[in-house]
């Protein structure tokens, strides 16, 4: 059997200021020198297999998941904050719960939700400042944020508690970045009270949402049907409820999973088209033809250009920009043995941009999904994950995404001053900042 070529623990030590920082350099340096597939030891952790080679992601998430778990980054190190949702959980109690939520967002049932979505994104949008820049990565975390609120609990007045439960899992992944990127120094997080801290924020977050959960129970039947209908009337096979707690860290997944890596696509997005004036007039184009009508399914397949804006941002920018997994079990992938135990980190970034599979791959190119056949690129192309853990999001964050687009080229232009954007990775790939300007069409 082959071995995979080594990156030391002494350079990773050497190079730990700027890995916490931004690991993504030195990804790429190893991924060039090394080649696909390499092994990297971690101090705290131990080996870990990183790999942007498709072949292996395809074992990994489809043909052999199987043989392959959440890694304790998701299912302990994740979890102490959030609980053990979808995003965290493993085996029997993540496909028990995986059968019982999948149905709320199918789309018969998120066709439901589209009212409610959009209202909150007019009314979010209504906060725009024309003809002042603005960093739109903070707008949009909020519309973000405000759209989930509202699709869970299509309440006016929940504002301030989501203020409240936005500021403390913010607050909260930051320290998770910490631990994750220094493992060697999770000891002195603890004993120094850091972690302990933030679990008591986390606690606080948890005490938000069964208030409005309570406060739900108290109405009784409801003429609506939100998000938080669906999870509450979702059962087991024996007819049972999800517990007050297992709801809890349902809805905590939702909103940590479900507006982060919305309002990281949107910020992207308008940055790359605010760099193209004569992209925004052939989307203007494209949407104005359906101004006269509500958003719907059916019309979405009337905006491909839309749509692969989209589908490009997230090429460059992934939602998930890697997929951490381990081995249950003694396995193998083409000439390679992994033993039981081995953690593996399959680089969605830099599939996504690899000069084999895509054209000019570093650059931004708004119409290269139109006419694409997505079975071509379907081993190369991830943005949601694959196999049976993709997001169960997914559809939810296009029609958002979609809906928000519509509304802000429908009535500005935007601008930007700014040359690149400087990405800050966390759970998610966010950008640091992006600085816009919207003018009235």
């Amino acid at each position: 059997m082959k071995k995979l070529p080594h990156v030391s623990a002494l350079k990773v030590l050497r190079n730990s200021k700027r890995i916490l920082k931004n690991p993504l350099p030195f990804h790429l340096e190893n991924f060039e020198k090394l080649g696909d597939t390499f092994r990297i030891s971690i101090p705290g952790e131990g080996k870990v297999i990183f790999s942007r080679d498709p072949e292996w992601v395809q074992q990994v998430l489809r043909k052999k998941h199987r043989f392959y778990s959440k890694s304790k980054l998701q299912t302990k190190d994740l979890a102490k904050y959030i609980g053990y949702g979808l995003l965290t959980s493993e085996g029997e109690h993540w496909r028990t719960h995986r059968r019982m939520i999948q149905p709320a967002f199918h789309r018969r049932k998120l066709k439901a939700l589209i009212d409610i979505m959009h209202e909150a994104i007019v009314s979010e949008l209504e906060r725009i400042t024309p003809n002042t820049e603005v960093d739109v990565f903070a707008m949009m975390g909020d519309l973000a944020f405000q759209v989930v609120a509202k699709s869970l609990f299509s309440s006016d007045d929940i504002r301030e508690s989501m203020a409240k439960l936005k500021s403390i899992t913010e607050e909260n992944q930051k320290m998770l970045i910490k631990e994750m990127r220094r493992p060697y120094l999770k000891a002195w997080f603890n004993w120094s009270g850091e972690i302990g801290k933030h679990l008591e924020m986390a606690e606080k977050g948890r005490d938000v949402l069964n208030d409005l959960i309570e406060e739900r129970l108290k109405e009784g039947k409801r003429d609506g049907h939100d998000l938080l209908d669906m999870l509450l009337e979702a059962t087991y096979e024996d007819g049972t409820k999800m517990s007050r707690k297992q709801l809890i860290d349902e809805v905590l997944i939702l909103f940590t999973a479900g507006h982060e890596t919305t309002a990281n696509a949107l910020s992207f997005m308008f940055y790359f088209l605010a760099k193209d004036k004569a992209l925004q007039e052939s989307l203007f184009s494209e949407i104005a033809a359906l101004d006269s009508k509500p958003f719907s399914f059916e019309n979405m397949a009337k905006l491909p250009l839309a749509q692969s804006c989209i589908k490009e941002t997230m090429r460059i920018y992934p939602p998930a920009y890697f997929i951490d997994r381990v081995a249950i079990e003694d396995t193998d992938i083409g000439t390679f043995q992994l033993k039981k135990g081995t953690l593996v980190l399959l680089s969605i970034y830099e599939l996504h941009r690899h000069k084999d599979f895509w054209e000019s791959p570093e650059n931004y190119i708004a119409n290269r999904f139109v006419n694409l056949d997505l079975k071509k690129t379907s081993n190369y192309y991830y943005p949601f994950g694959a196999g049976p853990r993709m997001c169960i999001g997914n559809a939810f964050a296009d029609y958002e995404i979609l809906m928000v687009l519509m509304e802000i080229i429908k009535k500005y232009h935007i601008d930007t001053k700014m040359e690149t954007v400087e990405i800050n990775p966390m759970i998610s790939l966010k950008p640091k900042e992006v600085r816009l300007n919207f003018r009235p069409r």
